[in-house]
């Protein structure tokens, strides 16, 4: 039996990996904080099939003594402050973890097991003001935000352990992906959160930021099937990974709202609160090097994403108002 150590387990993406690799029988051990408050909600139905441990990447020795205990074969980095418009405002915090985090994983490797294959997860973010479209391997990183700036570290630190102490090291440079996991502090979930709500006469109105801002949206247990693919080629290598095709928001408010009946255009409110200090305008991604070496598509379009969520938000708030 295989052992993978994910950080982040507790978040979107962590969650789906950890129940896909629970799938192909790996021992999965999961790191998280120590905290009172810490929400398990999205691991919760496989809570008694993995093992959490204490680890903090800001916490160099938390993390090799989970190495040296555990003895994983595999780790995927998740972990991260990974709200971008929260990254303006805790910039500093967002470089420890995000960036600095990246470095003390892959020390805690080199010093306790050269020998693990590591995942990063670096992010479309690190485009930023694009320098060409779509979006390759090859194209120029250009972020726009602190947490774009924080990834690009952590991508390229990867890179360089990797050329140095011959780590099997690679970085998947995701494009946005989404799920009814979402935090409600993103505009996916904020939509169709917002929508349901709305359609259950809990809420009037939605506001947003930019509505031409233009996203690759995917569905988050595509991407972590990417992840584990990496991690089985013979050599490393960087990856981005996305639908190939571009929506705006003002696209994810139709198709949300219209899953419900309703008229996007008399419920959302242009809020300018809601706009960045440096905005991304356009990110698409070209994948054609994750289809033709990991063999890897995505299998969930955009429409079906967008209505996947909206239908988990209504029963969800049902449930929580005995609708």
């Amino acid at each position: 039996m295989p052992t993978a150590l994910i950080t982040g387990i507790t978040g979107q993406d962590g969650s789906y990996l950890a129940e896909f690799l629970l799938g192909k029988g790996y021992r999965v051990i999961g790191m998280v904080r120590r905290s009172s408050t810490v929400n398990f909600q999205r691991i919760e139905h496989i809570q008694d099939k993995v093992t959490l441990v204490p680890g903090d990447l800001l916490d160099q020795m938390s993390l090799v003594d989970a190495l040296r205990e555990y003895r994983p074969e595999e780790v995927y980095n998740l972990a991260a402050q990974s709200f971008v418009p929260t990254s303006w405002r805790q910039p500093v915090f967002t470089g420890e973890a995000t960036a600095l985090g990246v470095t003390r994983v892959l020390e805690a490797i080199r010093t306790a097991s050269p020998g693990i294959r590591f995942y990063q997860a670096s992010s479309s973010e690190m485009f930023g003001k694009v320098r060409e479209s779509p979006q390759n391997e090859h194209t120029p990183f250009y972020p726009r935000s602190p947490y774009g700036v924080a990834k690009v570290y952590g991508h390229w630190i990867t890179v360089n352990y990797r050329e140095s102490y011959d780590l099997f090291a690679c970085s998947g440079i995701l494009f946005n992906h989404e799920s009814p996991r979402r935090g409600l502090e993103f505009v996916t979930r904020k939509v169709t959160h917002g929508a349901a709500k709305i359609k259950l006469g809990l809420a009037h109105d939605i506001h947003l930021g930019n509505l031409d801002s233009r996203r690759d949206w995917g569905f988050a247990g595509d991407y972590v099937h990417a992840m584990w693919l990496m991690l089985q080629q013979d050599s490393p290598d960087d990856y981005v990974v996305g639908t190939g095709a571009t929506h705006a928001v003002r696209e994810l408010c139709e198709v949300a709202f219209s899953c419900l009946d309703l008229d996007w255009s008399e419920y959302v409110v242009i809020d300018p609160k809601f706009y960045r200090p440096a905005e991304v305008d356009l990110l698409v991604s070209d994948p054609a090097k994750a289809k033709a070496v990991l063999g890897w598509e995505p299998q969930v379009d955009f429409a079906g994403l967008i209505q996947t969520m909206v239908t988990a938000d209504v029963e969800l708030l049902q449930r929580e108002h005995g609708l």
